[in-house]
C-alpha cells in the first residue's frame, strides 16, 4: 500500500494524470514524454522503487506478486497446481511464463515458489500456533516428510530443530 501511495504522489507532483495504480502497473491518461518519465524514475528511485520500462521486467514482477500473494497472504493454497493458477491469474501460457522467468531471474518459478513456501513455513513455525502437520497442509505439501525434506534442503535444518532454535532464541531474549 505504501508503494502505491509513493507512486501516486510522484504522479501528482509531476502532474501526470492516471486512471489507476496497481502494484506493477500505472495506467496514464496520455502518453508521457521522456523527460517526465526520467523525472518519475528519479522520484521513485529516492523512495527505493524502480520504474520498469520493458515488458519482460513487468511480467516478472507480476509473476513474483502472484506467487507471494498466493503463499504469504492467502489463507488457502489454490486447489489447482501452481502452474495452472499462475497461468490463469496472468493470462499467459505457463511455458512462456516459466521460460521468461528463468531467463531473466536465473531460477525457475518452481524454485521461487519453494523458497517462498519455506520462508512462510519459517514464519509459521516461529509463531508456534500450528504444528508441522498443519503447516505442511497449509502450504500444500503432500506429506510432512516431503515438507521436512524440502525445508532441510533449503535451510540446512529440520523444521523441528528450527523450532527449537527459535524457542531458545526467544527464551534468551526474554532472559535479558
Amino acid at each position: 500500500m505504501r508503494c502505491k501511495l509513493i507512486v501516486e504522489n510522484a504522479l501528482d507532483t509531476l502532474k501526470i494524470q492516471y486512471l489507476r495504480v496497481d502494484l506493477v502497473l500505472v495506467e496514464t491518461l496520455s502518453r508521457t514524454g521522456e523527460n517526465k518519465r526520467r523525472e518519475l524514475a528519479e522520484i521513485l528511485k529516492k523512495s527505493g522503487l524502480q520504474l520498469l520500462d520493458d515488458k519482460k521486467s513487468i511480467l516478472i514482477e507480476k509473476i513474483k506478486i502472484v506467487v507471494i500473494q498466493m503463499i504469504h497472504y492467502s489463507d488457502e493454497q489454490p486447489s489447482k497446481n501452481h502452474s495452472e493458477y499462475i497461468s490463469e491469474k496472468l493470462g499467459y501460457n505457463y511455458t512462456y511464463l516459466a521460460n521468461t522467468f528463468s531467463e531473466v531471474k536465473g531460477i525457475t518459478i518452481q524454485r521461487f515458489i519453494i523458497i517462498h513456501k519455506i520462508e512462510r513455513a519459517k514464519e509459521l513455525i516461529l509463531y508456534n500456533e500450528m504444528n508441522l502437520t498443519e503447516i505442511s497442509y497449509k502450504l500444500n505439501y503432500s506429506s510432512v516428510a516431503h515438507f521436512s525434506n524440502q525445508f532441510k534442503k533449503i535451510t540446512g535444518f529440520s523444521p523441528s530443530f528450527y523450532k527449537q532454535f527459535g524457542e531458545r532464541r526467544k527464551q534468551n531474549l526474554e532472559d535479558i
